[in-house]
């Protein structure tokens, strides 16, 4: 694998490690010529869902802009990288097991809000806030109380 870094195509596995589900690999590389490590991780290419956005376009499910969305969420947040990538993965898993060609964006976002109310109340309410497009401060009160309960 070609070092990030330098270009240089010379990279050794450092150490694996297989995630807790066993749905990918995990990999730290070192560098041969820079010496500078980086990990990289393995899993199955698989196909998932276009997502049909309120609009009516039709966008390819992308795991980047799903991560992203969700680090915002996140940012400043007491949350490890290794529970935001188990809940990507877990939200990737689901999108698989449903077995549709298309998935409404709605559809992905209450998957992402399940998830990160598990995570962090606080990136949940965030989130939510964007994501439902709130009217008005009741809204988003009632949203707030139901996460104290």
């Amino acid at each position: 694998m070609k070092c990030p870094f330098c270009s240089h195509a010379d990279t050794q596995v450092v150490e694996t490690r297989i995630s807790e589900d066993g749905g990918f690999i995990r990999r730290r590389r070192q560098c041969a010529s820079c010496q500078k490590r980086f990990t990289t991780y393995e899993r199955p290419d698989v196909t998932f869902p276009s997502i049909v956005k309120k609009d009516g376009r039709r966008i390819e499910y992308e795991r980047a802009k799903l991560l992203a969305s969700m680090k915002l969420a996140l940012r400043k947040r007491p949350v490890s990288t290794e529970q935001v990538d188990g809940a990507v993965e877990r939200i990737e898993e689901k999108l698989l097991m449903q077995g549709v060609r298309e998935l409404p964006s709605a559809r992905l976002g209450e998957l992402v809000m399940r998830e990160l109310k598990k995570l962090d109340k606080v990136a949940y309410v965030r989130f939510a806030s964007v994501y439902r497009s709130f009217e008005d401060i009741d809204e988003f009160k009632t949203l707030v109380d139901e996460v104290r309960r």
